[in-house]
């Protein structure tokens, strides 16, 4: 067994028993390693240490279940290992910035620590062969765009820092704002394509520590709306990651995540493959009912 195989045995348990107190002690065994060494490794491959690590899963999970608002607080604290709803509230508030009634009024999303799937970072699939790990279903090929697909929408920017921290630290997302501020005006803009695809392209900024990213539809060819910026995917070929979750939430918060990774941190380098300096999320609908989605890049010839 390789060692990030043994420390996923762990990860899977961790998920499994997460209500459960969890020692380091026999994580380390589970593994067949020493505590020294079990804490050093898990530090290297999932980016926390084991202890702060459970205690982000536990919030992340917290996230969904104060959503089913027929269950008290103190019930889903209990569900998550904690003896109390004073500790859970303090956990929680210190974690995310509000406590969990304010959540569960105000809800929020949230940039959340996310499960590893450490084969991901060791897998390398040929093109249009489907990958599937633990409810990831995930596939990468090549396409040909012949002519310009123009866009219409909003951009801002955003601290390079979310982009580093995504799926391993937890807070607000700071690109929540811009898609919820372009789905309250695009029925304003008359140049969007009814039922056309939704695009979140993330770009550099010219600003030190922050990057850019436009949110917007599909839109007839050269329009330019007032108020509004405008993006394109000129022609030429790209390399399209496809992949589906069970639930929007997860999609966005969890599985793009390690869609990004592999793309970017696996397949692409592994290809000897360089792209532009852009990489566009392809939905057809930003919005809860949608539960697949598409990450664009364009090649480079070499």
């Amino acid at each position: 067994m390789h060692a990030w195989e043994q420390i996923q045995v762990t990860i899977d348990y961790i998920e499994n028993h997460i209500a459960e107190p969890l020692e380091i002690e026999e994580l380390a065994k589970m593994a067949a390693l020493s505590p020294f060494y079990y804490q050093r490794l898990f530090r290297r491959l999932v980016k926390k240490p084991p202890g702060e690590y459970i205690k982000l899963r536990r919030m992340a999970i917290a996230t969904e279940k104060l959503l089913e608002k027929d269950r008290r607080i103190l019930d889903v604290a209990l569900d998550l290992g904690f003896a109390t709803h004073e500790h859970f509230t303090r956990v929680f508030k210190k974690t995310f910035g509000l406590t969990p009634e304010e959540y569960r009024q105000n809800p929020a999303v949230f940039n959340r620590m996310t499960k590893p799937q450490l084969l991901l970072h060791y897998t390398l699939i040929d093109e249009n062969v489907p990958l599937i790990s633990d409810g990831i279903v995930l596939e990468i090929g090549r396409r040909q765009l012949q002519s310009a697909e123009s866009f219409v929408g909003l951009s801002a920017k955003a601290p390079l820092q979310f982009i580093n921290d995504l799926g391993v630290a937890s807070g607000p997302d700071p690109l929540d704002t811009l898609w919820r501020t372009f789905h309250d005006q695009k029925n304003s803009i008359p140049a969007l394509v009814r039922g056309g695809d939704e695009i979140g392209i993330t770009y550099a900024s010219d600003e030190e520590g922050f990057f850019n990213y436009f949110a917007g539809g599909r839109a007839s060819a050269g329009a330019n709306v007032d108020g509004f910026q405008s993006w394109q995917l000129t022609p030429g070929e790209y390399v399209v990651c496809t992949f589906e979750a069970e639930n929007f939430e997860h999609l966005v918060m969890d599985v793009l995540y390690k869609a990004h990774q592999y793309l970017f941190g696996t397949w692409l380098p592994r290809h000897g493959i360089t792209t532009e300096p852009f990489s566009a999320e392809r939905y057809h609908s930003h919005s809860s009912d949608t539960t697949e989605m598409e990450i664009w890049v364009k090649t480079i010839s070499s």
